[in-house]
């Protein structure tokens, strides 16, 4: 045994690993949180088997489940990349957990990277658990499972963006009541149940803009019709990110 055997060695864990252990922490904190769970899991599992058992909502022709899966994979996305990420996040500003990390030895940067692999392996998930049922449902999708990567990467990405700038913006309450608002409006007017054609023209031509809509279509192109690459929707997706992203580092505050 030599003299330095138990000689302290102060300093931060290499930045990886400080990024993976931080990304584990958020996972366990939002699986353990109930009302994430009921966003995240519950409300598009429930929806899911609603309204593919029972003839609510006209989708057209085929099965319900054809129409609705994509969809529901979609509202899957916004559930935890915006609505889940800007509640957890907009609390932790108001209770001054953000500024004590970002005192740490973890970056900020490193931080809101952990944060985005927790949303990341929370999606997985997510996806694995609903395709799961779509299948149980007599679900058949179809086309590229690299298109349907992309898109739900640009959509995570997209509503990351807009998740962290209201939470890095707003009043933790107001975030909590726009954020569920936000939540409720796009699972109503963002494709994912009803059909966007069954709204008035002028009013298809705006919310076919909005992040949902160009996921939930997109996936439904590649899903059910079998499309090769969305362009449009995957462009429309780009431009949130960028936007989203953008604007979440322009005028995120941490305290």
């Amino acid at each position: 045994m030599s003299a330095g055997t138990y000689t302290p060695r102060p300093g931060a864990a290499p930045l990886p690993r400080m990024i993976g252990a931080q990304a584990a922490l958020e996972t366990r904190m939002l699986l353990r949180n109930g009302e994430q769970l009921l966003l995240t899991v519950i409300i598009p599992t429930l929806l899911l088997v609603l309204f593919s058992a029972v003839d609510i909502v006209d989708t057209g022709a085929g099965r319900s489940v054809d129409f609705l899966a994509p969809g529901i994979l979609a509202l899957a996305v916004m559930s935890t990349a915006f609505t889940g990420q800007a509640i957890g996040t907009g609390f932790e500003r108001r209770y001054g957990v953000l500024k004590r990390l970002g005192a740490s030895p973890l970056p900020r940067w490193g931080l809101m990277t952990a944060k985005t692999l927790s949303v990341l392996v929370t999606e997985v998930l997510q996806v694995v658990l609903l395709t799961a049922i779509a299948f149980a449902l007599g679900w058949s999708p179809h086309g590229s499972p690299f298109a349907v990567l992309l898109l739900l990467v640009l959509g995570t990405a997209a509503f990351s963006g807009l998740g962290l700038l209201m939470a890095g913006t707003l009043k933790a309450e107001a975030t909590l009541a726009a954020a569920n608002l936000v939540f409720l409006l796009l699972l109503v007017g963002g494709g994912v149940i009803v059909p966007l054609d069954k709204f008035p023209d002028a009013v298809q031509s705006v919310l076919g803009l909005l992040p949902i809509a160009a996921l939930s279509d997109g996936l439904r192109e590649v899903l059910q019709h079998g499309a090769s690459m969305p362009w449009r929707d995957l462009g429309i997706l780009a431009v949130w990110a960028v936007l989203g992203l953008g604007a979440a580092a322009k005028f995120f505050r941490w305290e």
